[in-house]
This record gives C-alpha cells, sequence and structure tokens, in this order.
C-alpha cells in the first residue's frame, strides 16, 4: 500500500517512536510553512509533516485471544477526529484495540493521526467486515458486550466492565443500529444531569473505559 503523509508534532514523535517506518521529515523553517500546508492538506501542520508506512490495521480475531481484553468497536463512526479522539483516549486507558467496520467508517487518516496525539501508533485498531458478526464471535469467545444508549437504564457501573469486554458505541447522531444493538448483551447509559442530551462519541468513550479501568483496578 501507498505511504501516508502525517503532520503535526506529536503524530510524528508518537510514529518515531512506533511501528511505522518514518521515511521523511519535513520541519519549519527548512521548509516553508505554504509548502508543508500544501504537503499535507491542513494548516494544522505546527510546522512538521513526514511521510511513513500506511497504517499497519491489527487482527480483529486476535484481539479476542488477549487475556481480560478490554475493546472499543465504534459502529459507523465516520468523523476521522473523532475516531482520532476516542482511540487517543483508548490508548490512554490502556485499551487492547479499538474495532471499525471496513466500510462507512472512519478510516486511519492523518486527520485521525493527529486528533489522536499520535496515540493510534501504539493502539492495535482492526478492520472487520462486519460489526455485528464480529460482536458474535466476541460473546462465543467470553466477551461481554455492552453498547452505549444514553436512553438506556442499566447505568455502566451496574455491570461488570471487569472481564473480557467490548464497549460499543455508535456513530455520530444516530447511535448504534439496531442490529448491531442486538448483538449486545445489554446497553447502558451514563447519567444526565444537565440540559444536553447526549454526549460526543469520543466523550462518551472516554467516561466508560475509566469505569472499566476503576472496576479492574478495584477487582
Amino acid at each position: 500500500m501507498a505511504n501516508q503523509i502525517i503532520y503535526g508534532k506529536q503524530p510524528v514523535a508518537e510514529a518515531e517512536a512506533g511501528r511505522r517506518q518514518v521515511h521523511r521529515i519535513w520541519r519549519a523553517p527548512e521548509t516553508d510553512a505554504f509548502e508543508l500546508e500544501r504537503l499535507c492538506g491542513s494548516p494544522d501542520h505546527q510546522g512538521v509533516v513526514a511521510e511513513v508506512d500506511s497504517y499497519p490495521y491489527g487482527d480483529a480475531r486476535g484481539l479476542l485471544r488477549r487475556d481480560d481484553a478490554l475493546l472499543v468497536a465504534l459502529d459507523q463512526v465516520q468523523d476521522p477526529r473523532n475516531l482520532g479522539a476516542v482511540c487517543r483516549s483508548a490508548e490512554f486507558a490502556g485499551a487492547t484495540g479499538v474495532i471499525v467496520p471496513e466500510r462507512r467508517s472512519a478510516a486511519v487518516t492523518a486527520a485521525t493521526c493527529k486528533a489522536s496525539a499520535g496515540a493510534v501508533e501504539h493502539l492495535e485498531v482492526a478492520h472487520v467486515r462486519n460489526l455485528a458478526d464480529w460482536l458474535d464471535e466476541a460473546k462465543a469467545a467470553g466477551f461481554w458486550i455492552w453498547g452505549a444508549d444514553a436512553e438506556a437504564k442499566p447505568r455502566a457501573w451496574d455491570v461488570d466492565l471487569a472481564g473480557p469486554t467490548v464497549i460499543v458505541l455508535g456513530g455520530e447522531g444516530k447511535g448504534i443500529r439496531p442490529r448491531v444493538a442486538k448483538a449486545c448483551d445489554a446497553l447502558v447509559s451514563l447519567p444526565r444531569r444537565g440540559a444536553v442530551g447526549s454526549l460526543n462519541v469520543s466523550a462518551a468513550a472516554t467516561a466508560l473505559l475509566f469505569e472499566a479501568v476503576r472496576q479492574r483496578e478495584r477487582a
């Protein structure tokens, strides 16, 4: 596959420390700011642009063989910045990996790398052809599947997130699709105390991940 252009100080630094080979780096002031923007297609380059290997997607089935894995599955999250923000929280929380469908979902692009602050270089992000089918495989492998739904009655701390767990979050404005929701063991929510009806997918992912971390530390 073709090499990828990424940009931003932290994403480039993490790529240098991560799994991908870095082929070339352009930095200001040696390279003009306008040329850097032309190279990466964004004014948010912070004076650093790099050419790296294409992103090495992980093995979705292999992730199910990890002991007490904590996984995040995203159902048609289409904004690469949201994917990046989820990956940043997932990596910080020590999650085992993030699962995304191959179609109608954001890929790990330069914008994803930037939004993740380079976290994607250290986190396993895996593609699946059909998310509901993969969730069925996860359940058969001993995982509990919890879907995030703002209207669900059970709260995240009312369920067991300490063992092998998949947290499922839906796409922007649509939530989890019915077939994917049916593949979950249950839907759970976070308590709402304000006027806003729901959280951004990355904010919800962060709250759920750290509830899982809290439970695992207590266990």
